[in-house]
């Protein structure tokens, strides 16, 4: 079954001890997109300037994105630019310039709204409350946030929280919304908020999911080289929902999988600059780095 993925499609600029790329695609559905598509169909849902290169959007549609409810507008594109330095865990904000992002309102085309299974990438959560409000029978409904979110738009957050079925944060995030420290007294709180299932992201360090059926970890896969993090997460989302999305029943052994499965799909990601991995992976590529995963966490 498809996938409708609300979030930005942005031009980064980025800077790591590797090089640098300025104006690159990126952007949180775009990072999503890639790595859910190997798995089933992705609609996305996002809206870029009068600047955005015509280059990106064949390529996107090469990919097999359907870009139907992709609003091309006469402002700027939603730029962002960032440095990482040292262990590269976390990202210096250089620069950000929302552009037409500031005024977006998603226009979902009727066809999408009936789709069932959605990922609210990190937007306003009050634009992805307005999708959400327009779909039909959403049965998986996923959402992603951030920190200025947290801190800016806690209420509308919060509220959106009760209609979704998995939240996504990082541990950085989670610690903020909760006021916890600990990260499973963190994934108690925001379960006590709605959702069903929290999956609490941890960089180099693995992954957390938590429901009232069962607690689940994982270590990130080993990476010898990381080139670029960016978009790490959304990576990690589209392989988690990509595969949730074909199984017929979601139960213990089905999360499991899709979690080892966006685990691999996000230690691809940064292996290279933006996309440069993760366009060229197949379901194949998954499926080998997922058996060496396998090695690595039995015991």
């Amino acid at each position: 079954m498809s996938i409708v993925v609300l979030g930005t499609v942005a031009l980064d600029t980025v800077r790591t001890p590797f090089g640098k790329r300025r104006h690159m695609l990126g952007g949180s559905a775009v990072h999503f997109a890639m790595s859910a598509r190997i798995f089933t169909q992705v609609n996305l849902v996002a809206i870029i300037g009068s600047d955005f290169p015509q280059k990106y959007i064949d390529f996107l549609r090469q990919k097999g994105i359907v870009l139907t409810s992709l609003i091309k507008d006469s402002g700027r594109t939603f730029k962002w630019e960032g440095e990482y330095k040292g262990d590269l865990n976390t990202a210096l904000t250089l620069n950000t310039e929302l552009g037409v992002l500031s005024a977006f309102r998603p226009v979902i085309s009727e066809e999408e709204k009936k789709i069932e299974n959605i990922f609210l990438a990190n937007v306003d959560p009050d634009i992805q409350r307005h999708l959400l409000e327009h779909m039909q029978a959403p049965k998986l409904v996923a959402l992603d946030s951030m920190n200025y979110w947290i801190h800016h738009k806690c209420r509308s957050l919060l509220q959106l929280l009760k209609k979704v079925d998995i939240y996504v944060a990082n541990d950085q995030e989670a610690r903020s919304i909760s006021g916890e420290t600990n990260l499973i007294k963190a994934a108690q709180y925001l379960f006590s908020r709605g959702p069903r299932m929290i999956l609490i992201k941890k960089g180099e360090h693995g992954v957390l999911f938590y429901s009232d059926k069962f607690i689940f970890a994982l270590p990130a896969y080993p990476v010898l080289r990381v080139v670029d993090p960016t978009g790490a997460g959304d990576t990690f989302a589209g392989g988690f929902m990509g595969y949730l999305s074909r199984v017929k029943k979601i139960n213990q052994v089905s999360l499991k999988k899709a979690l080892a499965y966006g685990t691999v799909a996000a230690s691809f990601n940064v292996e290279g600059f933006g996309v440069e991995r993760t366009s060229r992976i197949n379901l194949r590529d998954l499926d080998n780095r997922l058996r060496r995963f396998r090695k690595c966490v039995l015991f």
